[in-house]
């Protein structure tokens, strides 16, 4: 009786986070609508045009790497106003490449170079600060691999920074790959959310925002002035954001610009990425946090930041919920499980509901065929518990400060018109294999029982919650383990 008392104690502990949470989320849509309308609006014409330099960060990207330089120097801006770093510490064929490249654009009169560092440390973060040693530009232009600039990029954020308070302009991305397959669909509308809904409601409301690595410049002074590209953390555009902003620089984030790139397509990489973002996340947390919560910013900033910088703390909550999920059930039916359920089912309800009302949301402003892509919102919430085993692994390495490498995100210059030729399975990079996939068929298998307990004694109500979370652990874990043996094992490495 008193272990059963625990696990509900434990239980509704954990449900009563994760409900905060979730009205965390109802609180950005009220925010987001409430400043919608508070477009950015550039405060003059830079008159003349200033210099940009270009930094194009590179590891073992052979596939993207053409497509990228070709498309930065078809920006639209003056060509002697701009300068190209190509950054790459590439270990594989992605070095003739990029050397190729910046050498045909050379010989066409562009001023790009070619950048490679002797000694490779400090992840991204070291091969920015050491262009930034020879770069020529008042502002910084930073584009990653996967990402495919559009020709006024440029000419549609540069003028922004005639506010001189202005440190950054970051542009939404968009998706060269969102019909590819169910992970891309859902990839897409996890990020759509983050950036129509998220960015949208903080920077409009006065709180902070952050630069996403990518497709997004910066004012010199600015980066210089909040210490620097620092390598601390797996994020360090994070970081660099909020000591930024910190330091009293205002950031600009434009909904209506878009910055087309490449979602992952292998389940294995998506994991990697999103653990890299987790743990950075936290790492960020406990840097920064401290220095946030004493300084003289608004309570409004402060407590923006604290969910901002922790929300991935959430996975490992959930995972302790996935774990308690079947003794807490037990002792509600010893106890009288309809008084129990009545309950908890309110906590579970509104923290469900808050995340499909955050992005619905964000599909009906972004997508004339928004209903259609209602159809994704169970699955993605499924997505979203599956990728707790993960995640939660992120946070704990970050909370205990075990330090891994950065691992890239693999990028196979794949569109959704390439679909049905599976082009990515013949390539040689592969994201990393590990024992998770393990942890995710056991708890898929867990679920699958307490589905079978739920249904046995009754409990229907339940059901439908507890299938969320199979689903989500099975689909995660048989993808996982499906790409993994499929294709090319010939698989070059994706960390730095």
């Amino acid at each position: 009786m008193i272990l059963q008392i625990s696990f509900l104690i434990i239980y509704f502990v954990v449900l009563i986070i994760l409900f905060i949470y979730g009205l965390h989320r109802y609180y950005m849509v009220y925010l987001f609508y409430k400043y919608k309308s508070h477009t950015p609006k550039a405060e003059g014409i830079m008159d003349p045009l200033p210099r940009v330099t270009a930094q194009l960060p590179l590891y073992n990207e052979m596939y993207v790497v053409e497509r990228l330089i070709n498309a930065v120097c078809n920006i639209d801006y003056p060509k002697e106003l701009i300068d190209i770093q190509v950054l790459d510490d590439s270990t594989d064929e992605t070095a003739n490449i990029a050397k190729r490249c910046v050498k045909e654009f050379k010989d066409k009169g562009w001023d790009i170079t070619y950048i490679r560092r002797s000694v490779r440390k400090g992840y991204k973060a070291g091969a920015l600060s050491e262009g930034l040693k020879t770069a020529k530009g008042e502002f910084i232009l930073i584009f990653d691999a996967d990402f495919v600039p559009t020709p006024d990029i440029l000419k549609n954020t540069i003028h922004h920074f005639s506010g001189k308070g202005v440190g950054m302009v970051q542009v939404r991305w968009g998706y060269l790959n969102r019909g590819y397959s169910l992970l891309t669909q859902i990839q897409s509308i996890l990020l759509d959310g983050h950036f129509m809904i998220e960015h949208t409601a903080r920077n409009r409301s006065g709180r902070f925002f952050n630069f996403n690595g990518t497709a997004g410049i910066w004012r010199r002074t600015c980066l210089e002035s909040a210490g620097g590209w620092q390598n601390d953390t797996l994020t360090e555009d994070l970081d660099i954001s909020y000591r930024a902003q910190l330091a009293g620089w205002k950031f600009v984030f434009l909904t209506e610009e878009v910055s087309p790139s490449e979602l992952p397509v292998e389940m294995n990489a998506f994991k990697s990425q999103q653990h890299r973002w987790a743990k950075g996340s936290i790492q960020t947390a406990k840097k920064l946090l401290p220095r946030i919560i004493k300084s003289d910013l608004p309570l409004k900033v402060k407590i923006e930041a604290c969910f901002h910088l922790t929300n991935n703390i959430s996975y490992l909550l959930m995972v302790v919920l996935s774990l308690l999920m079947y003794p807490v059930m037990v002792a509600r039916f010893n106890m009288g499980w309809f008084e129990m359920l009545i309950t908890d089912l309110p906590f579970l309800f509104v923290a469900t509901a808050a995340v499909s009302l955050f992005y619905v949301c964000s599909q009906r402003e972004i997508h004339k065929n928004w209903i259609k892509r209602l159809l994704y919102i169970p699955i993605l919430m499924s997505l979203g518990i599956g990728l707790s085993i993960n995640n939660s692994k992120a946070v704990l390495e970050a909370l205990f400060n075990k330090e891994t490498p950065f691992k890239r995100t693999p990028k196979y210059n794949i569109d959704t018109k390439e679909k049905k030729k599976g082009v990515w399975k013949d390539k040689k990079y592969r994201g990393e294999r590990n024992f998770l996939p393990f942890i995710e068929l056991s708890l898929g298998i867990y679920f699958t029982f307490n589905i079978y307990f739920a249904f046995v004694n009754e409990i229907y109500v339940s059901i439908p919650f507890l299938t969320l979370f199979q689903v989500g652990f099975l689909y995660i874990s048989f993808l996982s383990f499906f790409q993994s043996f499929r294709g090319n094992r010939k698989v070059h490495p994706t960390t730095l």
